[in-house]
């Protein structure tokens, strides 16, 4: 390390070293597989006896939900795996490329149910409203099982978020078959199963595009958006000595695992007295005490020294 240049590091594993926010939630995302593989079953039967369209955009989305959380905990057991020779994070981005994949895979879904939900309301079918409720509140059942399972869990990982919403979204499209066949029953009202559809594929593409959006700012290493990049850069420059800061980046590995970087330039008056490892300490205390940042690197520079690295890469 060349003289004026030193780099600090979080106390803290270093990313890929550790597990991930998702890990502490593997069996529970087990039994919600388990719930969700049970109530596709239930609701395929149901669909195949009755003709409920609703029930079938319902099973459709609870496959989706089954190959979702199935992704999640692949990605999971990747993302756990040791850092390697040239894997330095190790496989931590798996976990926000299984999100991405549930994004593109619910999307799918929702534009299938809508587009056969149009059709159907030009041409309803006739739908026993008894049975239907009975099946549609077996998944109503099984979905708020499910959903308590993940509902801690969903605040600390996108992946455990992603197969959240996507179980949140089968609970209220349980429900809404359930009160669909409700309407056939009391009123004849055939059109009220396509309806239900409607209403499914509608629940599902928002909250979709939302965690797609959430996906794609980690693989674009945007900030995390609970981190206020004025904010850490006014507590740095308040430490005395430190004069400027420059290339500061926060990004995010995965999730529950935020990263910075910075080059810190401190008066030479401050280096001399104070020492390298001092103004290390200092820095790490400052952003411990204020921001939950999982590994910091700082490279610390004398003033002058990035103009001298200017002329050296021109």
């Amino acid at each position: 390390m060349g003289a004026g240049h030193d780099h600090g590091h979080s106390h803290g594993p270093p990313p890929g070293t550790s597990g991930t926010a998702a890990a502490a939630y593997r069996g529970r995302l087990r039994i919600a597989l388990g719930i969700t593989l049970t109530v596709l079953v239930a609701e395929i039967v149901g669909s195949a006896l009755t003709g409920s369209l609703a029930l079938l955009a319902d099973a459709g989305h609870m496959a989706t939900d089954a190959v979702g959380v199935g992704m999640a905990l692949v990605a999971i057991h990747f993302a756990n795996r040791p850092p390697g020779g040239r894997r330095t994070y190790g496989y931590a981005r798996a976990e926000i490329l299984a999100a991405l994949l549930n994004c593109l895979l619910l999307l799918g879904v929702g534009g299938f149910i809508l587009f056969e939900a149009i059709k159907r309301l030009a041409s309803p079918t006739e739908v026993p409203g008894g049975t239907t409720v009975v099946f549609g509140l077996v998944g109503v059942v099984a979905n708020l099982i499910s959903l308590a399972l993940l509902m801690r869990g969903q605040k600390e990982s996108l992946n455990v978020r992603g197969a959240f919403l996507e179980v949140l979204s089968d609970a209220l499209g349980s429900l809404a078959v359930v009160i669909s066949a409700l309407v056939i029953m009391a009123t004849g009202w055939t059109q009220a199963d396509p309806v239900a559809s409607l209403l499914i594929g509608l629940m599902i593409v928002p909250r979709t595009l939302k965690l797609l959006r959430e996906a794609l700012d980690v693989l674009l290493e945007a900030a995390p958006k609970n981190v206020d990049m004025a904010e850490i850069r006014s507590h740095i420059m308040a430490l005395p000595g430190v004069v400027d800061l420059h290339d500061l980046h926060v990004w995010t590995i995965t999730s529950g695992m935020p990263v910075l970087s910075a080059h810190v330039v401190v008066d030479h008056a401050t280096l001399d007295s104070a020492g390298h490892e001092k103004m290390l300490h200092d820095l790490q205390g400052c952003l411990g005490e204020h921001f939950d940042v999982e590994h910091c690197t700082f490279q610390l520079e004398p003033g002058g020294h990035a103009e001298h690295e200017a002329r050296l890469c021109h």
